[in-house]
């Protein structure tokens, strides 16, 4: 794990920044554009699912509960008013979390501790991974890569939060130890793939022991969030041993 640990006022002014930048990606004009990271969207349909997924999470994180809310979800109109109801949708997110205590209750899918704190990190990222789709969908050379820091902990949201609650998008039959380490950022990782199950380890031992390490991958930390996160592939990266490896990292 790396060794930045993040408050919810980092993450809340990342969300703020990330936003303004997601939202000055999309343009009426530009809805209909493929978004070539998420091929099965265009930019109409991933202005939907963000605004979708803020309208959600702000309305059960300010009921002070861990207990699981309703599954039903707010449905986004189509065509541009989708962007005007993204504008708001953006604006109930920002306003449920900074009313909340980051110390609350509140529900979340992993096995992280129920509460809010939670929310303010996931919102974060949801957001800057998103905003770089839609920056890609507008022009390749408008991408913009994710801040280090938020970067840095969007690895470790990867690895202690989605990979450890089943979000795993490649094989899950592959065994060995595979070490992470940023170019731009005083952070590394270390995970351990047993199959279908997987932990993290101590990275100073796995560094002071190298033959532990089957696969080896190193990038800026924007870099790696994004190859995890399937948004560029892993030849990005510099990769050192087992190039299998490293797939049983992707998230889906």
């Amino acid at each position: 794990m790396s060794e930045h640990r993040l408050t919810a006022e980092f993450w809340l002014d990342s969300l703020r920044r990330e936003g303004a930048a997601f939202r000055a990606a999309v343009t009426p004009e530009t809805l209909a554009a493929p978004v070539p990271s998420c091929p099965e969207w265009n930019v109409e349909q991933l202005v939907a699912h963000v605004g979708e997924v803020y309208r959600f999470h702000a309305a059960h994180l300010v009921r002070g509960v861990s207990t699981p809310p309703d599954e039903d979800e707010p449905a986004a109109p189509t065509g541009p008013a989708v962007i005007e109801w993204w504008d708001e949708s953006f604006r109930t997110i920002v306003a449920a979390l900074e009313s909340t205590d980051p110390a609350a209750p509140a529900w979340n899918w992993s096995i992280q501790e129920p509460v809010a704190k939670f929310w303010f990190r996931r919102m974060a990222h949801e957001t800057a991974v998103h905003r770089w789709d839609a920056e890609l969908a507008a022009g390749a050379a408008l991408t913009e890569p994710i801040e280090t820091r938020l970067a840095v902990d969007g690895v470790d949201e990867a690895l202690d939060t989605f990979l450890p609650a089943g979000h795993r998008a490649g094989p899950e039959n592959l065994r060995g130890v595979v070490t992470l380490r940023s170019t731009d950022a005083d952070a590394h990782w270390a995970v351990r793939l047993r199959g279908a199950g997987m932990s993290l380890l101590d990275t100073g031992t796995v560094f002071d022991d190298p033959p532990h390490a089957q696969t080896a991958m190193s990038g800026t930390a924007s870099d790696l969030i994004l190859a995890l996160w399937s948004r560029v592939p892993l030849s990005v990266l510099t990769v050192e041993g087992n190039p299998e490896l490293p797939k049983a990292l992707l998230i889906g």
